[in-house]
């Protein structure tokens, strides 16, 4: 059966550009061979390349949410606008000081996605960025990053709004049942790091170490904890594309690591990698109230693998 995630990204792509003005498709449209325009991954405020979507009207700033939702399943695409309305929150708990506001995202295509055989696009600004590259028809997801600020808001001790209290509360069911000897192998430090650890470098080299415990020395409470864990993040994905992703992991290669305290409401991190995987997650600024998330593919981010694919079969100049 063919799949039409291809085509429907191809058709939001295009119709995002046909909705743009000149100046604003000016702003939108890269080539695809704009590598330092295409490998960017910026989760903090600030201005970046693409058309702004404050700047666009009311039909250009529906088509470029229409292109999200393609990229992102339906409870993943709420957690995103939920995130992009956190904007408005952090200001007003600011002092309106910043004027951060919902408007501040970007999108960005790099080629023609009517045309081309390789295009790419990507959605992007304070706490939440999404590639997607499509190539001879197959999409390759990543990185995707989702934060909060605030991670938490709460009234009566009870949660107002928590975007990524579900990538918490499993990572700590994990640290949980694992036990000692699965915790003692687990835990890499007693304090966690200022910021997830691959940043907003373009490419990841190799695993971080150190690993962590593997899943082979987990028990079955354990790994079943952990395959769950993997699938929340790989079913930010729409249902067809996350399937694929994780057919193509080994659940037997995944190592899991956590830093700083077990208690909630401390900073901590956790992440878990595996053959082509790369999970992080951090609440460490705020003393524990500020979230970064992201999902990415070492070998294959940015659409590393299908581009080698490509390759192989049409070379170019």
């Amino acid at each position: 059966m063919e799949d039409p995630l291809p085509e429907q990204m191809r058709t939001a792509g295009g119709a995002l550009l046909a909705a743009l003005d000149e100046p604003a498709r000016a702003r939108a449209a890269y080539r695809f061979d704009d590598e330092a325009a295409r490998r960017w991954l910026e989760y903090r405020p600030a201005p970046r390349p693409g058309a702004c979507l404050a700047d666009l009207d009311v039909v250009g700033r529906k088509a470029a949410h229409r292109l999200l939702a393609t990229a992102l399943s339906p409870a993943a695409y709420a957690q995103a606008m939920a995130i992009v309305a956190l904007e408005e929150v952090l200001d007003r708990a600011e002092g309106w000081r910043r004027g951060r506001h919902s408007g501040d995202y970007w999108v960005a295509v790099f080629g023609d996605p009517e045309r081309d055989d390789r295009w790419a696009w990507r959605l992007e600004g304070h706490h939440l960025s999404v590639s997607m590259t499509v190539v001879d028809d197959q999409v390759s997801p990543a990185p995707i990053f989702f934060g909060a600020n605030p991670a938490a808001v709460r009234h009566g001790g009870r949660p107002v709004s928590r975007p990524l209290g579900i990538e918490e509360d499993l990572g700590r069911a994990l640290l949980d049942t694992i036990g000692p000897a699965g915790r003692a192998a687990a835990i890499i430090d007693d304090e966690a790091p200022g910021d997830i650890i691959s940043a907003t470098r373009p490419r990841v080299d190799g695993p971080l170490e150190p690993l962590g415990v593997p899943a082979d020395r987990l028990g079955p409470t354990g790994r079943a904890l952990l395959d769950q864990l993997v699938a929340l993040y790989l079913d930010r994905l729409p249902p067809e594309l996350a399937i694929r992703e994780a057919k193509r992991l080994d659940s037997r290669e995944l190592h899991f690591a956590w830093a700083g305290p077990m208690s909630p409401g401390q900073r901590h991190y956790y992440r878990i990698q595996g053959d082509d995987l790369l999970i992080e997650y951090d609440n460490t600024t705020d003393d524990g109230n500020h979230a970064h998330t992201v999902l990415r593919r070492p070998a294959s981010d940015f659409g590393q693998d299908v581009l080698a694919a490509h390759h192989t079969t049409t070379p170019h100049p």
